[in-house]
């Protein structure tokens, strides 16, 4: 599904240039839960924000879904993101003036879905991660656990192959942040691609798969405990 061959990102400024990947290459296949960890600032944000067609890299191949995408215009990346990627943030993103129905509905939108069916696909979506009884409910009426599932349920409306998570259990408590890690799982195991990364050992160990990043370049990829214990 990825094919990364030496991307590398910098940022200038009249003053600074700063080199946020360096020569970063590897590939992620259909279905694989990947986790991206290191300490702030080592090019973690930077690298899933290419992969998720919100930036371009210096130089450097990107391939998704087998086409060569690191050198499209910003219409060319929204087309492929709008039908392909979903995101989640630390954050949440929800935007406060829409109920839980209409923030999980949005992206139905930009994709000019017909009414009948975006209602269909969001009621049932909100009853499978059991937050119907909240589909009229603003976000600040929420907890953060389920202020994290209803972007998850956003990210997931248009069925896309790829999932890229960034720090999706940041801004919750150990419990919560259990029942996120739990629903991403459920994800994987139907087939999603996921990409997440995370500051957490705990969350990295529901991967299959763990890169380090350093100083913006891979200094090692290992299998996660978990799937080490199953093997």
């Amino acid at each position: 599904m990825i094919k990364l061959n030496q991307l590398t990102k910098v940022y200038r400024t009249d003053e600074i240039e700063s080199t946020a990947l360096n020569e970063v290459s590897f590939e992620i296949k259909k279905g694989e839960f990947v986790s991206v960890m290191g300490p702030s600032g080592c090019g973690k944000s930077t690298l899933l924000n290419i992969l998720g067609l919100l930036d371009k890299p210096e130089s450097g191949s990107y391939q998704f879904l087998g086409e060569e995408v690191s050198h499209l215009n910003e219409k060319g990346r929204s087309n492929i993101r709008k039908k392909n990627i979903g995101f989640i943030f630390q954050n949440f993103n929800l935007i406060d003036e829409l109920t839980v129905f209409e923030n999980i509905e949005l992206p139905l939108l930009y994709n000019k879905v017909p009414a009948s069916e975006r209602k269909q696909r969001v009621n049932a979506l909100i009853e499978k991660i059991g937050i119907s009884h909240r589909a009229s409910h603003f976000p600040q009426q929420l907890s953060g656990g389920q202020q994290q599932r209803v972007a998850v349920a956003r990210a997931l409306i248009t069925r896309p192959p790829l999932i890229l998570a960034d720090e999706p259990t940041g801004n919750l408590d150990s419990s919560h942040g259990n029942e996120v890690m739990e629903l991403l799982c459920e994800l994987h195991e139907a087939g999603t691609t996921i990409v997440m990364v995370t500051h957490s050992p705990h969350d990295a160990s529901y991967s299959e798969r763990i890169i380090n990043l350093l100083d913006g370049q891979i200094v090692s990829e290992n299998k996660s405990k978990l799937t080490q214990a199953v093997i």
